[in-house]
């Protein structure tokens, strides 16, 4: 079972061995917690503003994986962080609580990502094969369906570790 795997993890064996690597990898994800938070942000900011060019739907794709891009550098970044500290500070049963959400979080959205992805891939062969057609068959409503569906399973997928 993986909660058992991370509870291993989180326990006072060998801990001391790794303080300096954790600490590296902490600093590295701090740094890059806030490049994912800045460059979402700013892909969001401009996906927001008025653009002809873009199908709303396909703006939506691509809103969902900056979001969860964006989620991944305010969620999942900071957790495995507090994790890492928790076990240099040999707080156990918060190491333990963090690294389990962590694992749970970095499911979701790393199973939405790809997700996204394929959809955002399946959206241009669409757009590519079905020409005029396009717009009929392609609609904001069925790509909100399609988007939450993914979130949903994505959630679903994730909680089963445990």
């Amino acid at each position: 079972m993986a909660t058992e795997n991370f509870t291993k993890e989180c326990s006072p064996t060998d801990s001391s061995r790794i303080d300096g690597h954790l600490t590296f990898l902490s600093v590295s994800n701090i740094f890059l917690s806030l490049t994912a938070f800045l460059g979402n942000t700013l892909i969001l900011t401009a996906l927001r503003r008025e653009s002809s060019t873009l199908h709303p739907p396909t703006k939506l794709l691509f809103r969902s994986l900056a979001t969860t891009d964006l989620c991944v550098g305010l969620i999942t970044e900071p957790l495995d962080v507090l994790a890492w500290m928790s076990k240099m500070g040999k707080r156990w049963n918060v190491c333990r609580y963090t690294s389990d959400a962590t694992v749970i979080a970095g499911h979701v959205l790393c199973g939405v990502s790809l997700l996204s992805v394929t959809a955002i891939s399946v959206d241009r062969l669409l757009a590519l094969s079905l020409g005029l057609r396009y717009r009929q068959v392609v609609t904001l409503k069925r790509t909100y369906l399609v988007v939450i569906t993914f979130w949903v399973v994505s959630f679903f997928g994730a909680t089963m570790w445990f």
